[in-house]
């Protein structure tokens, strides 16, 4: 019987491979794979940065300020109504494109801790991590859009969103650390490269603790069986994601280090429209 938990990939294994794993299996896989994979790039294609300037504004946010179609310089060039849709609707795209994810490979991996694991006998192994390859890409696609021109924004905000649906827990510690950063020092672009750095590691320890919680556990039910390369994917995705933030933040790097790169403030109305304020008759 088909149910979220497990996927739509285990019912068909399980209900018409006959549990074999033969090139059926890795067909089925594989095409799985692909579908999550395009599924969560063409959503997060959908920049809604780019999409709320040319709707409301006429314009295109990526030629003013940072250049960078993201809440940061919506919020600098619009306002906190242009910023609050844009953060609706990047929310919602990688939202829905984790929710693919989930419904082909499973949601075993969303907001495990060590005791859902043990409680639930091992049901993240019959799960394929199709959550975080989807929320990856969708990230990917905000980067890279390719309905605009493969110039989108830096993926800090959908990152954000991914980690919050798929590990909470690790999201509270990352999110509080980045609220600290960006009140000491005023800088989101610093805070998102330090919670970008730190996601992996505690993300990464999480897993390790599930791992280690899983394996005693299966050591007294050996009928269970520990797929160690599913949780290698979900590494592997937040360590690749650091090094996207940490990478498309190098300039605000260097402006911070020459002490050019402007400070947060939250309560602005937005330049642009500052300015059309100031020209209106």
């Amino acid at each position: 019987m088909f149910n979220l938990q497990d996927g739509l990939w285990k019912y068909i294994y399980e209900n018409h491979l006959g549990n074999t794993m033969d090139y059926r299996f890795m067909l089925l896989a594989s095409g799985f794979t692909i579908i999550a994979i395009l599924a969560g790039y063409l959503l997060g294609s959908i920049n809604s940065a780019v999409i709320v300037s040319r709707l409301l504004y006429r314009d295109d946010i990526r030629r003013y300020g940072s250049g960078n179609a993201g809440l940061t310089n919506m919020l600098r060039t619009y306002g906190k109504g242009a910023a609050g849709l844009t953060l609706l609707g990047d929310f919602a795209k990688t939202a829905l494109s984790v929710f693919i994810g989930g419904v082909l490979g499973g949601f075993g991996y969303m907001g495990l801790t060590v005791v859902d694991v043990v409680s639930l006998g091992g049901i993240a192994n019959g799960t394929f991590p199709l959550t975080f390859i989807a929320g990856f890409f969708s990230v990917i696609g905000h980067i890279y859009p390719i309905y605009h021109k493969f110039k989108g924004g830096k993926g800090v905000l959908c990152t954000f969103v991914m980690a919050a649906i798929l590990s909470p827990i690790d999201f509270c510690i990352i999110g509080t650390l980045w609220i600290i950063v960006v009140a000491i020092s005023k800088y989101v672009s610093l805070a998102s490269v330090i919670s970008a750095i730190l996601y992996p590691v505690i993300l990464n320890g999480h897993i390790k603790l599930i791992l280690g919680a899983i394996s005693s556990h299966n050591a007294a039910n050996p009928e269970n069986q520990l797929s160690l390369p599913a949780f290698g994917v979900t590494a592997l995705i937040s360590i690749l994601i650091a090094i996207m933030v940490v990478y498309f933040h190098r300039e605000n790097l260097k402006r911070i280090s020459n002490g050019t790169e402007r400070k947060f403030s939250i309560g602005g109305k937005g330049k642009k429209k500052e300015e059309n304020k100031e020209n209106t008759p």
